[in-house]
């Protein structure tokens, strides 16, 4: 994969196929990488390429990219990273398709670019619904696995960093639940359903986003090919 440099880190992305582009945030937590696509109910990158152009990349310090990490990170750091990413690439308006912590990651790029942003997909998103401790030991997980190569980062630094993407923020984390009433980009939210991403969360982004609209069944075998056809609608139809 190509990669992608700015102060402080090193990006690995890839694109694929050519038309509007698309800004792919693949699942996986603080692990989000283009290869964890080949584990959703239909990867887009297969899927989409052949009228869109699609632009995917590993998260800093998941997969191939790596960053410093200080304690003043947080989530406005990663959609700092998305935004340099497609300036380098020369896209000014663009979609954004993201799975699980891609649904957070595109509230943030919403409520920092919406001027660019023509239309949002979430599949699943996380939310908060009485599991913070759930992500927080995510987290700490990463840290675990990454700690050794980061010396520059403090106990209290990684302490900090946590705190800024999961302690405060709304249902989403990434933003205050007044941030979403805000937002009337063409929004489509495919409800999760499971303690990671609450089919609670789901319902209520819809309804505090003027622009989002939810589909409820897309991820059981029965109903993937629905699913996938619904956000091909709603592309075709907003990009």
């Amino acid at each position: 994969m190509p990669t992608f440099e700015r102060p402080g880190v090193s990006l690995h992305y890839e694109e694929r196929g050519s038309g509007f582009p698309i800004l792919l945030i693949a699942p996986g937590g603080m692990r989000s990488t283009v290869a964890v696509w080949d584990n959703a109910p239909w990867n887009p990158l297969e899927h989409l390429s052949d009228r869109y152009r699609l632009i995917a990349l590993d998260q800093r310090n998941a997969g191939s990219s790596v960053a410093q990490v200080d304690g003043t990170h947080g989530w406005s750091t990663y959609t700092a990273d998305q935004l340099a990413l497609l300036d380098h690439l020369g896209v000014d308006e663009f979609g954004v398709l993201g799975m699980c912590i891609g649904g957070a990651y595109t509230a943030s790029l919403l409520a920092t670019a919406p001027e660019r942003i023509r239309a949002a997909v979430t599949l699943q998103p996380i939310g908060r619904d009485g599991n913070q401790h759930m992500f927080e030991k995510i987290f700490d997980g990463w840290r675990a696995e990454i700690g050794a190569d980061h010396p520059e980062a403090t106990d209290d630094d990684w302490t900090s960093f946590k705190a800024n993407m999961y302690g405060g923020g709304g249902i989403l984390f990434s933003v205050p639940d007044e941030a979403l009433a805000r937002f009337t980009t063409p929004w489509l939210v495919l409800m999760g359903g499971d303690d990671y991403h609450p089919e609670s969360v789901s319902r209520r982004v819809v309804e505090l986003a003027p622009g989002a609209e939810l589909v409820e069944r897309w991820k059981a075998d029965e109903y993937v090919a629905d699913g996938r056809a619904a956000v091909e609608t709603f592309l075709a139809e907003h990009l």
